[in-house]
């Protein structure tokens, strides 16, 4: 995820540009550029690895005039954060420069193509090979810019959101979106582009949402023109904006925590882009393709991680021991480091991070290595130290996660590990043709699941003050559903202090048990699915001994109801990716409590996003 700011009109664009990044800086931070053509003429093209802050520095001694200007913040997809892969990207000749929020999936092919017909590339990027391919199409065919754009966008395949400027035709910004949100706002005889209105609304509440597969052609002195890719124009679609200042930066959620669990499916479509195929019943991991030996060879699998990504770590257990049929053992990566584990080369370790900076998973990843086995890393951050430590490995794409509590990137990490599973299953043919489809096909149908979960929002809002004088709490599960367990507890001792344990259902009467009075909440996850008789037992002993029960069950279940004291109910799906959709109503309901409770649940006490230090 990435930000866009563009601006076109009689003022100083630069000001402008550099207000909005700031504004769009939660969509990504890896680095950040501008690209204006000045009072003379010149492009100028201004790129900073890191924040904002660190791009206005590097500009303080530099020619920032002009009146027209695109800009961005990032957060890297195609090349690790740098300034040489920052965006704006200029095209070969200078002409051009374009900024970029997506990816575009056949970008590879597309660069051989042009560098077979001589044009060099200067980044990395999936973002430079578009500005890139227009410029060629532009030469080629002798068209203007925005039929260029029209052609180039015909043969990309991807998400995008984009701006490009032309140093021949000042007065001009060419921008277009597909599966990436882009606003253009109207002022008077200036024009401003967002990500979002956030950048726009100090200056018009007039914009208009560009919608899928449309180009917008602003130009000077001109009233604002909507395209198809195809060149139909567009009805223009104005809107008015009201927007709290105040909130902004988080969407209109009032915390970045909130807005993260509500962009979970996006996420999840983001995370298998371009790995599952447009009929939805083939996985492909890069990692596969060029590492298949030692994937295929692995006589075990150690997951190590830390905190949320160690419960993602047990989800993913079930899945390579169940489908793989290769042993799988999960392992803090604070404890595996110091207790002189036995490692081979005919291992492979996973090691899961959301930022990529964990310092004990770097010393697990370290003392693994140094024994031989095979490293394979997922984590979301590009670039970081995770991924450069690792012989290979996956991102999980799921963009910036602010909200200390993690929510976004465990359902990224699950995603990542169930298609991995589902790789290593089909190659070492563990599991039937039939099976492997349908597991692909409902992977897909996720999102969409989860979208109906998030229906549940206002129910567990109302739920949630019951919750709040609890000192302690327990989650129950079986299966699949025990790491979600753990997970849910850990939400709610994270950013509520209430205290909360997460234990196999079976298990409570081995000990916590003895805890059950009706001053105990207990969060069960009964889904429908192999254990789901035995977990009614469970419910019916916590009942038993006056425990008052939240279920999360299954649509259409009626046989539970009759002992919980409230029922959250979630869509259906194969057990295996219950914890996907599960894990919804969970987040939501620490979410709810901490807020009830007055708690800063973006920023909770004593706790970092990244733990760099032991």
């Amino acid at each position: 995820m990435c930000g866009i700011v563009g601006y076109i009109g009689s003022k100083k664009a630069y000001p402008i540009l550099i207000k909005g990044l700031k504004r769009l800086e939660y969509r990504g931070y890896d680095s950040a550029g501008v690209a204006m053509i000045s009072d003379s003429g010149d492009l100028n093209v201004y790129k900073a690895k890191g924040k904002v802050d660190n791009l206005t520095d590097y500009c303080n001694d530099k020619d920032v005039s002009g009146c027209v200007g695109i800009a961005h913040t990032r957060w890297a997809t195609h090349g690790e954060p740098s300034a040489r892969n920052a965006h704006p990207h200029y095209s070969s000749t200078h002409n051009l420069a374009i900024i970029h929020n997506g990816i575009i999936e056949n970008y590879a092919d597309i660069k051989t193509q042009l560098q077979a017909k001589g044009v060099e590339f200067k980044s990395d990027t999936d973002t430079e090979v578009l500005v890139q391919l227009v410029e060629y199409i532009m030469v080629k065919k002798n068209l203007p810019l925005v039929e260029a754009v029209q052609v180039a966008l015909h043969q990309v395949i991807g998400a995008y959101a984009i701006a490009i400027i032309d140093k021949r035709d000042p007065r001009q910004i060419i921008a277009a979106r597909k599966q990436s949100p882009l606003v253009v706002g109207i002022g008077k005889d200036e024009f401003f582009l967002g990500s979002d209105a956030s950048p726009i609304i100090d200056y018009t509440d007039k914009v208009v949402y560009l919608e899928d597969g449309n180009i917008a052609v602003i130009r000077l002195g001109e009233e604002l023109k909507v395209i198809s890719i195809l060149g139909e124009e567009q009805e223009l679609k104005v809107k008015t904006v009201d927007i709290d200042l105040g909130q902004i930066e988080k969407g209109g959620y009032e915390h970045f925590m909130l807005k993260e669990i509500f962009e979970q499916p996006e996420c999840l479509m983001n995370c298998m882009r371009g790995r599952i195929n447009v009929e939805g019943n083939h996985v492909t991991l890069s990692a596969m393709i060029d590492y298949r030996q030692q994937l295929l060879g692995a006589k075990r699998i150690v997951i190590v991680a830390c905190g949320t990504s160690w419960h993602a770590g047990l989800i993913g257990k079930q899945l390579f021991e169940s489908l793989c049929r290769i042993p799988c053992e999960v392992e803090y990566a604070s404890e595996f480091r110091y207790r002189n584990p036995v490692v081979t080369k005919d291992d492979v370790v996973i090691a899961i991070s959301q930022s990529g900076e964990t310092a004990d998973t770097l010393a697990a990843i370290q003392l693994a290595k140094e024994q031989g086995a095979f490293i394979f890393g997922i984590c979301n951050a590009i670039g970081s130290s995770i991924p450069r430590a690792t012989n290979t490995g996956t991102y999980i794409h799921v963009g910036p996660e602010i909200g200390v509590a993690s929510t976004k990137a465990f359902t990224g990490q699950v995603t990542v590990l169930s298609m991995l599973a589902l790789c290593l299953a089909a190659e070492r043919k563990t599991i039937s043709e039939d099976l492997y489809k349908q597991m692909v096909k409902e992977l897909t149908q996720i999102p969409d699941k989860m979208v109906q979960a998030l229906k549940t929002n206002e129910q567990i809002e109302h739920l949630a003050p019951i919750f709040t004088y609890a000192k302690n709490c327990l989650y129950l599960g079986r299966g699949y559903n025990y790491p979600l367990a753990l997970e849910g507890a850990l939400k709610l001792k994270e950013i509520s202090y209430i205290h909360a344990e997460g234990y196999p259902a079976a298990e409570m009467k081995h000990g916590p048990i003895a805890l059950i009075d009706s001053e105990m909440p207990v969060f069960v996850i009964a889904t429908r699915d192999r254990l789901y008789e035995k977990v009614i037992s469970n419910i019916q002993e916590v009942r038993a001994r006056g425990g008052r029960v939240t279920a999360l069950v299954t649509e259409g279940d009626t046989q539970i109801q009759k002992f919980a004291d409230h029922v959250i109910t979630l869509p259906d799906t194969l057990e295996c990716f219950q914890p996907l959709i599960a894990s919804i109503p969970l987040q939501l309901l620490a979410y709810h409590i901490a807020v009830c409770k007055g708690k800063d649940v973006d920023r909770p006490r004593n706790l970092a996003k990244s733990v760099t230090v032991e």
